[in-house]
């Protein structure tokens, strides 16, 4: 079987509020129903560090500042998106500082917004249940101090058809 290959680009912010992660809840894509990070594509010819923040603004209401670009890694899966099978999400990881705004668990609807809005979850609660691929590089990266910059590749994702509760 022939794999035609989507690649998706983005840049990323993890950050805490009292030791637990800001997530989005995912409107859209393969990650759709679960909690993802803030991020996402650049806006035109856009630094990568100005859509780290100008992402995680319109997605959870915090203005922040870049404590470190982390690196970059991709995540790999099969997902039948329009005439493609295969999914090669890159992203480029930042550890953030919010200095401002309020946690909004609703945020404005516009084309190409994806978050349903955001809130802040214990670590032990994210799982590969109900989180994407990047939430739980964030995990591991928050419990271990060090980015795993390594491709993962799933033999297998699904997209989930209703939300997900942290259990």
């Amino acid at each position: 079987m022939t794999h035609k290959t989507h690649r998706a680009f983005g840049c990323y912010g993890i950050a805490t509020i009292d030791d637990k992660l800001v997530v989005i809840k995912k409107n859209g894509g393969p990650y759709r129903h679960r909690f993802d990070l803030p991020g996402g594509s650049l806006d035109g010819p856009e630094p990568l560090e100005h859509d780290v923040l100008r992402e995680f603004t319109e997605e959870t209401g915090l203005t922040a500042t870049i404590d470190q670009q982390l690196g970059a890694t991709s995540f790999i899966y099969p997902w039948k998106y329009q005439h493609w099978t295969i999914n090669q999400h890159i992203c480029v990881f930042y550890a953030l500082s919010i200095n401002g705004g309020k946690l909004e668990t609703s945020v404005a609807q516009f084309t190409g917004q994806d978050s349903l809005g955001a809130c802040a979850l214990p670590l032990d609660t994210l799982t590969w249940a109900n989180a994407s691929p990047l939430v739980m590089f964030a995990k591991a990266f928050l419990t271990t101090g060090q980015p795993e910059l390594t491709t993962k590749t799933f033999s297998n994702w699904e997209v989930l058809k209703e939300a997900v509760n942290p259990s």
